[in-house]
């Protein structure tokens, strides 16, 4: 029987070049369009980059053994569907590490150091100090999230003498963290936290973690950053504690109704920075995910061995 591959994406010569050197003899199907990738679901091994149009395909894809996400994040997926056919998942975790946490401190800094209201203010050719005095060395940081973009991020902030406070689903210590806590103690360790940073996916115990009582529970005048899932904030609580001043600013990339809807109040807000759920972009994307993870795992697969990278817990939900 032909074996197949489909990746679901427009690639470069040279990255289809290295998937067929890890899997030779087997047929690469590549390209994002359905008139692409339709014809050969029936009869793929393997499927990278999974779209929501494909999920149609899975009772008739009687091959297919292991789908490779293009994102970290695996929320999207239909994976009830995925662990009833017994097919595999791994995730792109690790691809993002470096553009995220770049995006996290460009938000923490342009908070503390006012960018985000100088570039207001250099639109309206208006000159003014607007009370510039806050610096990120030396403060806390309550960190919820230990994965590559969790570690990258406090390694980035020791840089800064920062103290970091990780939260995770173990507890487990963790490198450039300097102290590690459960998820369930995160309300009492946030009054000390001058800056909370969400990285965490999103799973049956990370939706709604953040409600009226969390924010209530944070320090006064404190700055969070979300570039996890929308879903992981109760917005209208998070909201509320913005426009009160209970939390002074917000860093978001991530909404639970994503475009942001026209009409949400976040976006007039002054103390709030917005980008549209692009923290992960990079120059890079498609070569990480196709060298780090994909050819590692091809090399696994065509052995009949475990996949080793990021193979996705489907009673974690990551």
């Amino acid at each position: 029987m032909e074996k197949k591959i489909i990746i679901a994406h427009d690639l470069e010569e040279h990255l289809i070049s290295e998937v067929k050197e890890a899997v030779p003899g087997w047929t690469v199907v590549t390209g994002k369009d359905e008139e692409k990738w339709g014809p050969h679901m029936s009869d793929a091994a393997v499927v990278a980059g999974w779209k929501n149009a494909m999920t149609p395909y899975l009772e008739q894809a009687e091959n297919l053994k292991w789908v490779q996400s293009w994102s970290a994040g695996i929320d999207s997926h239909p994976l009830d569907e995925f662990e009833k056919h017994g097919i595999h998942l791994t995730s792109a975790n690790g691809v993002h590490a470096f553009p995220i946490a770049e995006t996290i401190f460009a938000m923490l800094l342009g908070w503390t150091r006012k960018i985000h209201t100088y570039t207001r203010q250099q639109q309206e050719k208006k000159w003014h100090h607007a009370g510039l005095k806050l610096e990120l060395h030396g403060k806390k940081l309550a960190l919820l999230g230990a994965g590559a973009i969790g570690k990258e991020t406090a390694k980035i902030a020791k840089a800064f003498g920062m103290e970091v406070a990780g939260f995770r689903r173990s507890g487990e210590e963790e490198e450039y963290f300097d102290h590690m806590y459960k998820l369930d103690q995160l309300e009492d360790i946030l009054p000390d936290c001058d800056y909370t940073v969400i990285t965490l996916p999103l799973t049956r115990e990370t939706e709604g973690l953040f409600k009226k009582q969390t924010f209530a529970a944070m320090k006064d005048g404190s700055f969070i950053v979300n570039i996890g899932r929308g879903e992981i904030i109760d917005e209208q609580a998070m909201t509320s504690a913005l426009q009160k001043g209970k939390i002074a600013g917000a860093g978001l990339d991530v909404f639970a109704t994503e475009p942001l809807p026209e009409d949400s109040p976040l976006w007039e807000m002054e103390n709030v920075i917005i980008t549209p759920h692009t923290a992960g972009s990079t120059e890079y994307y498609n070569d990480r995910v196709i060298k780090d993870i994909l050819v590692p795992n091809l090399q696994s697969f065509i052995k009949d061995e475990k996949l080793h990278k990021n193979l996705v817990d489907y009673d974690r939900g990551y």
